[in-house]
């Protein structure tokens, strides 16, 4: 079980695709991971960025942050194949 005691965090990726692949090749080899997202977006505290702006001229492919995260035990395995995922 991963817990926010436990956790290393493997990569930060604003694209969909790349946290797909990477949640696959995860998955394939039997690494348990946590993925968190941040909608850029969003409304803070203050009011919306988007509520002062607008949204034209936003690109759409940078709205979400994805962190994931694996247990730390699993953190050299899961980079290495992340770094083999990158060489194809």
């Amino acid at each position: 079980m991963i817990t926010i005691f436990n956790r290393k965090e493997l990569i930060i990726t604003m694209e969909m695709k790349r946290q797909a692949d990477v949640r696959d090749t995860l998955s394939q080899n039997g690494i348990d991971y946590i993925v968190k997202i941040t909608n850029l977006e969003r409304a803070a505290k203050l009011g919306s960025p988007r509520a002062r702006t607008g949204s034209y001229g936003v690109n759409r492919d940078f709205c979400y942050e994805y962190k994931i995260f694996v247990h730390r035990d699993d953190f050299e395995k899961a980079k290495y194949l992340i770094q083999k995922l990158n060489n194809n």
